[in-house]
């Protein structure tokens, strides 16, 4: 009886992953697709003009090479300004700010932190005024540096007709640690594999915390009121109760700092998990439900990606089953592949092994020393399980904690 009982959950179980994988693994192929099908953006005038926000807490090491970048964006310099949030600020980061030419916003507000909480209210202050002639909002963190093209291709997108856009979040530090590494692998693979093929297939991209525009008129009628630790995640299914998709700039780059050691990585991934896990249980009921009845399926998407810590859960499940059923019990811990055409099941195994280095290759980011790091990227994939737990049981903490920013990096060494 009990191991009957065992065996029904590992079938689910194993039933869950399988159709999770197989749809992740099909609309990853489409990012392929988009990089030979992908048509060029058209070029317009730089006529739109941008709000370019920076949030910034306790920023005065990296806040000066953002400020000085975006001074030397191709865009004229008529058509955007730069506003840095010193939010909560306890050392010279609006001062730094200042003195690199940018618009200081200072915001102290110790019961309301993070960064959802600090554009809420720049929004209100610069974007919502009556005498504002924004046509966009970009957002960017602290550690960031951006590609010269950015707004341009912003302003492409824009007078093409999109309202949310996201650009292409590159690392600033790839080499540094195998922490940073398997940062690098993690968003480049995203990028090709979730992002591009997403805009190929005509869904709705992420918003992916930096990087990205939206339209001041959006922000105006839905508002941001994005109160959880993934601000990012939230509004991105704000927009799509909308009906409102975010679409994909690949050529506008944003070269973000990585976190340098596998306790930073924790702390900043278990916020993440904290804030997906928030997410999905106020969001995913509404999201797949009114995919079904608009049978819209970039609203079933998005409803599915909420759902990646409860994915890692059960992941960490499976994996706690294996020790026991090997040394402990008799049961069929893979019934499912074991029952259903094994050579399938090892064949997919192998492609899913093979396809992240694949992709990076195709992308032209692998090099023989990431190459080397990609096993310990496996053991960095891991510790998503244990990190998922943690941001369930604890989603309702909204305490921000704040990643150290240390590399002083400018564009003319990473372009």
């Amino acid at each position: 009886m009990l191991k009957d009982i065992i065996n029904i959950l590992l079938l689910i179980f194993q039933i869950f992953f399988f159709l999770i994988g197989i749809y992740y693994f099909i609309t990853s192929v489409f990012g392929l697709a988009e990089k030979i099908h992908g048509k060029a953006s058209k070029n317009y005038l730089p006529i739109k003009k941008f709000a370019v926000f920076i949030p910034a807490h306790n920023e005065e090491i990296v806040i000066e090479n953002i400020v000085d970048n975006l001074k030397q964006l191709d865009y004229p310099k008529d058509c955007y300004d730069i506003y840095v949030i010193a939010d909560n600020c306890t050392d010279n980061t609006a001062a730094a700010a200042r003195a690199a030419g940018a618009n200081v916003l200072e915001r102290n507000d110790n019961k309301k932190r993070g960064k959802g909480y600090a554009l809420q209210w720049a929004f209100e202050k610069i974007l919502y005024d009556e005498g504002s002639d924004y046509d966009g909002a970009v957002i960017f963190d602290a550690d960031n540096l951006v590609s010269r093209n950015f707004l341009r291709e912003m302003n492409n997108k824009l007078c093409d007709g999109h309202k949310v856009i996201q650009g292409y979040i590159d690392s600033k530090n790839p080499n540094d640690t195998w922490i940073t590494a398997s940062y690098s692998i993690a968003f480049w693979s995203s990028n090709r594999l979730f992002q591009c093929a997403r805009s190929f297939l005509g869904m709705s991209c992420e918003i992916g915390g930096t990087g990205f525009c939206v339209d001041v008129e959006v922000l105006k009628r839905i508002g941001w009121n994005t109160t959880c630790l993934a601000e990012d995640l939230e509004f991105t299914m704000k927009l799509m109760l909308n009906n409102i998709k975010v679409g994909w700039a690949h050529e506008a780059i944003v070269y973000d700092e990585k976190p340098l050691t596998l306790a930073q990585s924790w702390r900043q991934r278990r916020r993440w998990m904290q804030g997906f896990a928030d997410v999905c249980s106020r969001y995913f009921v509404r999201l797949f439900i009114k995919g079904m009845r608009d049978r819209n399926a970039a609203l079933i998407d998005c409803a599915v990606y909420t759902l990646q810590p409860y994915v890692l859960l059960a992941g960490g499940i499976m994996l706690l089953i294996s020790p026991i059923n090997a040394y402990i019990m008799d049961y069929d811990l893979y019934i499912l592949s074991s029952s259903i055409a094994p050579e399938f099941f090892r064949l997919y195994g192998i492609v899913q092994l093979i396809l992240i280095p694949l992709c990076l290759f195709y992308d032209g980011k692998m090099s023989w020393k990431l190459l080397l790091f990609y096993p310990v990227y496996m053991l960095y994939c891991l510790t998503w399980i244990p990190i998922a737990i943690e941001g369930i049981i604890m989603m309702k903490n909204k305490d921000w904690n704040h990643t150290l920013h240390t590399r002083k990096i400018t564009i003319h060494e990473l372009e």
